[in-house]
């Protein structure tokens, strides 16, 4: 990527090889005279310092750079992460309560996610923040901290996950009326495309373009696309992440769900991450593939020296079995994520496992001892990226350091009639509650905010009539 400056006739461009290797990145600085660098020899006006909300909603401040170098203090009200998607504040139930002064928290801007923002038309950058309260001190409940602290419980084990996420989306026309069902965008052929394009060329060339400019973008942020497949549904894509460090991911799926977005309104439709946006047609997934490496050594923990599984493979495969039904409000996490979740959909219903089973919860796929890993098929695409996967090796943790055992492992069919999960999001979030062990691994206040957020949520889809009872009880009850 060419770097030159905003144009000055007064001064002579700068050259690629006039410019520092570290100042040559896409992506990420180290300090915050690298930060003013950085921005200057782009010409960069202004910078966006966002973070995820509760769900995974980017939120924040914009300004010039002039003022994000100079040492400015970043705050936002607590009370941004007491509010449902739909921006409202639920009443208080259970354990859930607000903040009596709604008291100040800090974006603190970590320098290594400095990008650009390539479908601006001014020259604009994003930095990606954590929180902290109004002293430094941890803010537990944030999404970004979440999975920060289930990392740390790895750590002090001498242990580092590695994850690899696969993001599905519907790419659907325009709609501006919510009463009406969402339908296929139409192609470069004029036609709109049908479902059962599993992995056609032809339908992921219906979108060139946009797809061009999805790669396009994502170079400009330094985002690395693994591969990009059209899936089962109708306009429906999977975009496949290089494997890394689980922050690193879970950014890179945050900036690329934006990234997507934008890219679909630039040709006039939008991308969805609806778990279930067309009646009939698949869900789409945000699976996740898992490894555990030891620090020191590097050696993938799940295969002994011999290449055998090892104890610890199978035990975090217990811990996925025992516990992910009860942490799938946080891979599953609103009403319409459970319309997914239903027999016969191509979407695991069981907390069963397998060798390359792909009607399992938690596949293990064909690879090399080195690369012996867990995929766990339940998280739904519109779950936030940091709490999926918070929750998912939060779960894997526990099967660890308690040494659960597994099942035996699923040679058939499983993805039958018989559900084995909770069926709908109150029964889910009452069973994130109720586990000690889960409330200690992700934080009480964590458990209790979102808890209070997704009650409010449900309630707030209660008080909507749905086209079905319309239809069926109107004039038969």
């Amino acid at each position: 990527m060419p770097l030159t400056p905003a144009h000055d006739e007064t001064k002579d461009p700068v050259k690629d090889e006039d410019i520092p290797i570290a100042l040559q990145s896409a992506r990420g600085v180290r300090t915050w005279k690298e930060a003013a660098d950085w921005l200057k020899i782009r010409g960069v006006e202004d910078i966006e310092c966002i973070t995820p909300d509760i769900a995974g909603v980017p939120r924040g401040k914009m300004m010039p750079t002039s003022k994000f170098t100079s040492n400015t203090s970043l705050a936002l009200p607590s009370a941004l992460y007491r509010h449902t998607i739909s921006g409202e504040y639920p009443e208080e139930t259970g354990d859930f309560r607000y903040d009596s002064r709604d008291s100040d928290i800090k974006l603190v801007p970590d320098l290594s996610t400095l990008s650009i923002v390539p479908w601006e038309s001014d020259p604009t950058a994003q930095v990606i923040c954590d929180i902290a309260g109004s002293k430094g001190e941890d803010v537990p409940y944030t999404p970004r901290n979440v999975l920060k602290n289930v990392l740390a419980l790895y750590r002090q084990r001498g242990w580092k996950p590695v994850v690899a996420p696969e993001i599905e989306f519907y790419l659907v026309a325009q709609n501006d009326d919510p009463d009406y069902p969402l339908r296929p965008p139409k192609g470069r052929s004029g036609r709109s495309i049908n479902g059962g394009q599993a992995y056609s060329i032809a339908g992921v060339n219906e979108f060139d373009e946009l797809i061009d400019d999805i790669y396009h973008f994502s170079e400009k942020q330094g985002l690395e696309i693994d591969t990009l497949i059209h899936e089962e549904g109708p306009a429906q894509l999977e975009i496949n992440i290089r494997h890394g460090d689980p922050i690193e991911l879970a950014d890179q799926v945050f900036l690329f769900k934006r990234t997507i977005r934008e890219a679909a309104l630039k040709h006039g439709i939008f991308a969805t991450f609806m778990a279930k946006p067309m009646q009939g047609q698949p869900g789409s997934a945000m699976h996740i593939h898992q490894s555990v490496v030891e620090i020191n050594t590097g050696r993938n923990l799940f295969s002994n020296l011999d290449g055998t599984p090892s104890p610890e493979f199978f035990h975090f495969i217990g811990g996925m079995q025992h516990y992910m039904p009860k942490a799938l409000s946080m891979i599953a996490p609103y009403v319409n994520s459970y319309r997914r979740l239903t027999p016969d959909m191509s979407a695991p219903v069981n907390n069963a496992w397998g060798y390359d089973n792909r009607t399992t919860a938690f596949r293990v796929p064909v690879s090399e001892p080195s690369a012996r890993r867990v995929e766990n098929r339940l998280p739904s695409s519109d779950a936030n990226p940091y709490l999926a996967l918070a929750a998912s090796l939060g779960c894997g943790y526990l099967g660890l350091v308690k040494q659960l055992e597994p099942t035996a492992p699923s040679d058939d069919t499983v993805n039958d009639k018989t559900i084995d999960l909770p069926r709908g999001l109150l029964e889910a979030i009452s069973a994130l509650e109720s586990d000690p062990d889960l409330v200690e691994v992700f934080s009480a206040e964590f458990i209790a905010i979102y808890g209070g957020i997704k009650r409010g949520e449900f309630e707030t889809f209660m008080q909507v009539i749905s086209p079905w009872e319309r239809e069926f009880l109107l004039l038969n009850v």
